[in-house]
This record gives structure tokens, C-alpha cells and sequence, in this order.
């Protein structure tokens, strides 16, 4: 192994935690921007506990409200332009993955000049990363992405459909405050969806990853077994504030780089996903429910001694030998069950969708993603027809 590691989030992580919001945010400027969702954050008053705070701080505040559950560059132009015209010095994201990762590039936006797409890999030829931003305040109210503790951000382009990403150094938030309470009152379906979005954080590079790098593998089985012990008590009942604080900070693990150092992992099961989410707006951790048991199923072939370790050591299963395969499927439909047994889609048909646009999907991806040679980067490199045999499993 060889590797660098840096993260410069300072994480507050409890239960009442977000009384600190205006202590922590004080030192970063006297004027946010908050930036939420759909209105949860109102109704559950999780809104009014964070001005409260800000208040008592001497922090004054304006709100960028109506981020999509699939963020939009039109979004994220307007709130980069009310907290540049608003003077804001420091930007507060309140609500879960899309609200943060819009929130990190509208801090960027307020600095960057041109257009805002050219963040985002796209096909084009010349990619312009961000250099500068606002400090950023994460404050999570459900636990999926991790985006509170990374530097990370997925974007959709409304105009082409297009769902990219985008990390730069300067969009690591100041803080995370990681209060399990604002979690509670996220409903059954969006808290089995943050599960299976955290799992494939880790699944991503213990798939993907490079060999020999056994204590990554330890890290991230250890993330797999917590959210599969605590996700489905979360889930039948939303009010038990240690099950959720066990699946929060198994979200943060999940993503803050700890899992993935070393492992030089791409992401091939979100990249599909992406192209799905952007054409038809499902849930994020909906669509990687379908894609990666698929995946798991079609990467098991050119690589059965890591899918037969994950059954072993996540479901206890039994080997004949180091690369059995039966075991190897085993585990993969153990996993499939687990997804479905908390309430998850694994079908695109569950969802409305069907097999006409499959080809699109593959072109978007690797539109996105792909390399010079036109392949999806993983373990096993992916073709545009290889894509499309994943995602025909799928329907």
C-alpha cells in the first residue's frame, strides 16, 4: 500500500449536538446562508432549534430553501447568487445528502467564474475544478451519503440529464455536526434507502479496491455488519435514538475516507446509478439497490475469492474453497434478501422503469465515467454492453 490521507472536518457526533450550531458557526463568519430541502427540517422544528443556536451566537442568517432529493445546477447557480449578493460569509446545510452536497458547491459558486458545469466531468475537454469556497457547516438529518464529512458532490444538469460529481480540497466541510436526534422523524422508506446507500459506500471499494489491503477489509465488513445489525430496527422503529445513532455514524464512517484509504477504489455501482436518478429522479439509494446486487452477481465471475469472502465473513456462510462460487452467490443473495427485507426495490421494474432506455444508461455512464479506452473502471472494467447486461439483470 501506498497512500495519503487527509481530512480536515472537525466532527461533532451526539445526540443534542445541534445546540452547538451557532458556537461552531461563529467562528467562521457572522452572516449564513441555510441551505435545506422540501420543508422537513420546518415541520420537524429542527429549522427553528438551528436559528435558535445561530441566534444566541450573534449569527445572522438567510435560508436557500427547495433543494431537490436529486440536486439541480440551477439550484445550485441560485444559491451561490443569494449568498454572494447577500454578502453571506458562511454557508449551514440542513437536511440530508443532496441538501449537502449542493450547499458545498454554492459555497464554490459564490468564487467560481464561468459556468458552474465545467466542475463536472461531462465529455468535455477542459474540466476547471474549484479553488475556493465558503466554509461549510454540515448538519445531517438522515444517514445515507456521508457528504457531511467528505469533500465530495453529485449534480445534476437539468438541460442534458447528466448527474455528475465533483471533489476538491476546498469543498471539505469546516464541521459536521452529526446530531442521530434530527434522524428520528425521517420516514421507514428514505431510512432503509440511507442504509443501503452506506453499505455501497464501503461495497464500492472492498469490491473495487486494490489487493492486499486486509485492514480496509476489516474496516469495511465492520461498517456492512453494524448496518446490517441497527438498519433494520431503525427501520421498523424510527424512534429508537440508538439504533439510529449506530447507523449515523456507520453513514460517516462509510465515506470520510478511512474505508477507502489505500484501496484506490472507483466507483462503478454509483456511476450507473447516477445516469438512472438523473433520468428518472428516483431515490439515490432506491436505484444503487437495484445496481449493485446485479453487479455484485456479474464482477462475482472475474473475481469469486472477494464475493466468497464477503459471504463468509458478513453471512457466516461456509467455503469448499477460497474462490467458491456457489458461496459466492450465496452471499449475494443474502444481501439481496437483507435489501428487500427493509423495504427496498431490487427490480427497475418495482420503480416504473423499464428495458427501452438501457443503452442511454450505458452512454450517459460512460459520458461521465468512462476512461480512454470507452470502459467503466472497476473490478472488472466495464464496457458500454457490459453495463447493459448489469442493468438488463435488473429489470
Amino acid at each position: 500500500m501506498k497512500f495519503e490521507y487527509y481530512n480536515p472536518t472537525h466532527l461533532i457526533f451526539g445526540a443534542g449536538t445541534l445546540a452547538r450550531l451557532g458556537e461552531v458557526t461563529s467562528a467562521y463568519g457572522k452572516k449564513a446562508m441555510i441551505v435545506t430541502g422540501g420543508g422537513s427540517v420546518k415541520r420537524s422544528g429542527a429549522f427553528d432549534r438551528a436559528v435558535a443556536s445561530l441566534s444566541a451566537a450573534g449569527v445572522s442568517f438567510v435560508e436557500c430553501d427547495g433543494v431537490e432529493p436529486n440536486p439541480r445546477l440551477s439550484s445550485v447557480a441560485r444559491g451561490g447568487e443569494i449568498a454572494r449578493t447577500e454578502g453571506c460569509d458562511v454557508v449551514i446545510a440542513l437536511g440530508g445528502g443532496s441538501v449537502m452536497d449542493a450547499a458545498k458547491v454554492m459555497a464554490a459558486a459564490v468564487y467560481y467564474e464561468g459556468d458552474l458545469w465545467e466542475m463536472f466531468p461531462h465529455g468535455q475537454a477542459n474540466r476547471r475544478l474549484p479553488e475556493r469556497a465558503l466554509p461549510v457547516i454540515t448538519v445531517p438529518t438522515l444517514a445515507a451519503t456521508g457528504s457531511e464529512m467528505n469533500s465530495g458532490a453529485v449534480i445534476t444538469d437539468e438541460k442534458t440529464t447528466i448527474k455528475s460529481f465533483v471533489g476538491a480540497k476546498c469543498l471539505y466541510p469546516k464541521a459536521a455536526i452529526v446530531d442521530p436526534e434530527l434522524t428520528l422523524s425521517v420516514p421507514k422508506d428514505q431510512t432503509a434507502y440511507g442504509v443501503c446507500d452506506l453499505i455501497t459506500h464501503v461495497t464500492e471499494s472492498y469490491f473495487n479496491g486494490v489487493d492486499g489491503t486486509p485492514m480496509q477489509d476489516r474496516f469495511a465488513e465492520s461498517v456492512i455488519a453494524t448496518a446490517i445489525e441497527w438498519g433494520p430496527k431503525a427501520v421498523a422503529d424510527g424512534s429508537n435514538l440508538e439504533a439510529r445513532a449506530q447507523v449515523q455514524w456507520a453513514s460517516v464512517v462509510a465515506l470520510n475516507g478511512w474505508v477507502q484509504t489505500g484501496c484506490m477504489s472507483p466507483f462503478p455501482v454509483h456511476m450507473i446509478e447516477h445516469t438512472i436518478s438523473a433520468l428518472h429522479d428516483i431515490a439515490h439509494g432506491a436505484g444503487l439497490a437495484i445496481v449493485n446486487p446485479a453487479w455484485m452477481r456479474f464482477a462475482a465471475k472475474s473475481r469469486p475469492a472477494r464475493f466468497a469472502q464477503f459471504a463468509h465473513r458478513i453471512f457466516g456462510i461456509e467455503l469448499k474453497s477460497e474462490e467458491d462460487m456457489e458461496a459466492a452467490l450465496q452471499g449475494i443473495d443474502r444481501f439481496e434478501e437483507f435489501l428487500r427485507s427493509i423495504g427496498c426495490p431490487t427490480r427497475l421494474s418495482e420503480c416504473g422503469i423499464g428495458d427501452e432506455l438501457l443503452n442511454r444508461y450505458a452512454e450517459d455512464t460512460l459520458l461521465v465515467a468512462g476512461n480512454a479506452f470507452g470502459q467503466l473502471a472497476g473490478r472488472p472494467m466495464m464496457t458500454q454492453a457490459d453495463i447493459v447486461e448489469v442493468l438488463r439483470a435488473a429489470v
